[in-house]
């Protein structure tokens, strides 16, 4: 992979620090694919991605994993295939699991990063609380759907968040765990109301999450602090 244009901007050193930075992605839909890709793109070298979901038809709309040819294929694997097809020297470790109570020891542990982008507020609990009881380095994506407007997301601690459901229900739960605190990507942007179970999404809204928290660990990297 050609890295000059991006040595450029931050110099070799830190190209090598990027590359070297361990990284797990636990969801890798919407939000979860186009992080991955973009980090690829930025230098990381080195990938864990966990994911038990296969690609259906209704994820074509928004996910980088989704085309026509790899409906019924796991997330995984093509966004495997995906960041090879960037940089044919990374190592890739695709894991086609639903992280749980259960299984998340197992799955989480010598990582420099874990980037938690599931729905599922009870699974990100004990991913949540699993990292911070050992010292594992955590940032959490929040609500990306049911958005229209032009995006506008930041960067804060979870107890900061406003104007979002997801936000609101891992809030209490964490709190309960006695979780202080945990770096989050959110839009403060009210979602529109939608009565139905299933989730509204527009392609650029999960996207643009997506970069937001590349960015938030890219400029972890380059500011020491994983």
């Amino acid at each position: 992979m050609d890295k000059s244009r991006t040595e450029l901007l931050i110099g070799k050193e830190n190209i090598e620090l990027i590359a070297s930075k361990k990284i797990a992605i636990v969801g890798v839909g919407g939000v979860g694919g186009a992080l991955a890709i973009s980090l690829a793109r930025c230098g990381v070298e080195n990938f864990t991605l966990i994911d038990f979901d296969k690609v259906s038809a209704s994820n074509i709309n928004r996910q980088v994993v989704a085309f026509e040819q790899t409906i019924g294929k796991n997330k995984v694997d093509v966004l495997k295939e995906m960041i090879l097809a960037i940089n044919k020297n990374a190592k890739v470790n695709a894991v086609a699991q639903k992280i749980c109570k259960e299984n998340v020891k197992e799955l989480i542990s010598d990582f420099d990063l874990v980037v938690d982008a599931i729905d599922s507020v009870q699974d990100k609990v004990e991913l949540i609380c699993h990292c911070k009881e050992n010292n594992i380095n955590i940032i959490s994506s929040m609500g990306a759907g049911n958005r229209v407007e032009v995006p506008n997301f930041e960067i804060a601690d979870i107890y900061k968040t406003h104007n979002d459901g997801l936000a609101k229900a891992l809030r209490k739960k964490l709190k309960e765990r006695g979780v202080k605190n945990l770096e989050v990507v959110f839009t403060s942007q009210k979602p529109i109301e939608n009565k139905g179970k299933v989730i509204g999404s527009i392609a650029y809204f999960p996207i643009i999450c997506g970069n937001v928290l590349c960015s938030a660990v890219i400029n972890k990297i380059l500011r020491r602090e994983i």
